[in-house]
């Protein structure tokens, strides 16, 4: 899935007052903190990792923490 597609159901799925969160996971795809799922999530899995990523504020440990639940092959 291109990640531009992966981004627009992130956006839909990240209220507007998250917006620091969601710029920080653009950020992160954009530096390659974060990658793409490596097989494809349901609207639910990807609504559940976003929902566990905006309990806290976005760092470091929490774009990992949702790097672990998009791609759990890659060692973030």
């Amino acid at each position: 899935m291109p990640i531009s597609t992966l981004l627009a159901r992130i956006r839909r799925l990240v209220p507007k007052s998250g917006d620091q969160h969601y710029d920080e996971i653009v950020r992160s795809f954009g530096v390659g903190t974060l990658r793409p799922p490596s097989t494809p999530m349901s609207d639910g899995e990807l609504a559940r990792a976003i929902a566990e990523f905006l309990k806290e504020q976005p760092s470091s440990e929490s774009v990992g923490v949702l790097g672990r639940r998009l791609d759990p092959t890659t060692p973030l």
